[in-house]
């Protein structure tokens, strides 16, 4: 009886902690520790870096503090890898993520998505030293990308984007051998090694490239964007209330333009809306 006992009491428990979150728990934790704590990386300018000054920098870390402004709270960052946050079940350890997810199928299976901040364009940059000139001729070449993440799953060809308003897009490029990364920086700092030393070219967000060339990175863009992906708060599954307030405060950063002087800040254009991705 003893041993029955404390088996069902082991199923009771593993079947709680199974369960997802009760509606309003992070709210709840947000406003009474009065601290909103967001998931971010620090290597992936000009979304998120250390700046000289060590301290959190760049578009996705403003959009994260203006979030906690506007819940009249606290802000902090915590540096969890990738594929970390894209498993789901924080158990509290941060409560958002605004690290320009796309909102895959897959990854609304264990994550809740309540609002699209921006858009961004994904393209592919060769060694600035590579004879390549056209996306075609990345056909049988060794790419990198950051693992587990839209790049990845857009050369591996299992890309799924079911978000309203996404552009249509084909699978143009069949590489050798694709090489996942923890970062992008990681995928630029092999790429700079030479052309063809380690990689032949690189899959990553536009922006992210320019910045790293600006940087003085010597990489240069081949080809327009392979595809144009909308980027989403995450939150993980079980706090409809909490959903719902993010979605509230995201789509007032839309309506009063704050979001369009955040892009232009970071990026020098506005990217919103899909629709101004494309000028």
């Amino acid at each position: 009886m003893k041993s029955f006992g404390l088996s069902i009491l082991a199923a009771s428990l593993a079947f709680a902690l199974a369960m997802p979150a009760h509606a309003g728990e992070t709210l709840d934790r947000v406003m009474k520790t009065k601290t909103l704590t967001m998931s971010s990386d620090p290597e992936y300018p000009p979304q998120s870096f250390l700046n000289d000054k060590n301290e959190m920098d760049g578009f996705d870390i403003d959009v994260g503090k203006e979030i906690a402004k506007r819940l009249g709270v606290e802000f902090k960052t915590v540096t969890p890898a990738w594929e970390v946050i894209t498993a789901g079940g924080w158990a509290g350890r941060w409560d958002l993520s605004v690290g320009s997810m796309t909102p895959t199928k897959k990854r609304a299976e264990v994550l809740d998505f309540p609002a699209i901040y921006y858009y961004t364009p994904a393209s592919f940059a060769v060694h600035k030293d590579s004879k390549i000139t056209k996306i075609s001729e990345l056909n049988g070449k060794i790419i990198g990308s950051c693992g587990g993440c839209t790049y990845d799953a857009y050369l591996k060809k299992d890309l799924v984007i079911d978000a309203q308003g996404v552009p249509p897009f084909e699978y143009q490029v069949t590489p050798k051998e694709i090489k996942p990364y923890d970062t992008d920086t990681n995928a630029f700092d092999d790429l700079k090694l030479g052309d063809g030393v380690r990689l032949d070219a690189v899959f990553s967000a536009l922006p992210t490239i320019n910045a790293a060339i600006k940087k003085g990175y010597p990489m240069r863009v081949v080809g327009d964007p392979a595809f144009y992906e909308p980027l989403a708060v995450a939150t993980d599954k079980g706090d409809p209330e909490f959903d719902a307030k993010i979605k509230e405060i995201i789509g007032a950063m839309h309506k009063d333009g704050t979001l369009t002087k955040l892009a232009v800040k970071w990026y020098g254009t506005d990217l919103s809306t899909p629709a101004k991705t494309t000028n």
